[in-house]
């Protein structure tokens, strides 16, 4: 069973940077994609980036709304993904997930993922 747990949410001011962590437990799988969504307040929950692993590497896809600010990356020794949010906004404020999935790949829906953390959240004040 995978389990992830977020991390590094906090209230920040808009301009500033923030990194979230993604932590995966009982995961042994040599391929698998791991994606960052988010829930603002009264609205759905959306697609922020993923980063899909394989045998050859590696490769990342994000939302229109985050590219070029966002990053993601990861750490296979720590098990652990990186979401790293640089230039942040007052509309990037959210409770922010990742996601798991078996396979590789580009997934950008919620039922694509068969692995939830419960979220952190990121406040960007203005």
């Amino acid at each position: 069973q995978v389990q992830l747990v977020e991390s590094g949410g906090r209230l920040v001011q808009a301009g500033d940077s923030l990194r979230l962590s993604c932590a995966a437990s009982g995961r042994t799988f040599s391929r698998y994609v791991v994606a960052w969504f988010r829930q603002a307040t009264g609205k759905e929950r959306e697609f922020v980036g993923a980063i899909s692993w394989a045998w050859t590497g590696s490769n990342t896809y994000y939302a229109d709304s985050v590219k070029g600010r966002f990053t993601i990356s990861g750490d296979g020794v720590k098990n652990t993904e990186y979401l790293q949010m640089n230039s942040l906004k007052p509309e990037d404020t959210a409770v922010y997930y990742c996601a798991a999935r078996i396979g590789s790949g580009v997934y950008i829906k919620e039922n694509d993922y068969n692995y939830w953390g419960r979220g952190t959240q990121v406040t960007v004040s203005s």
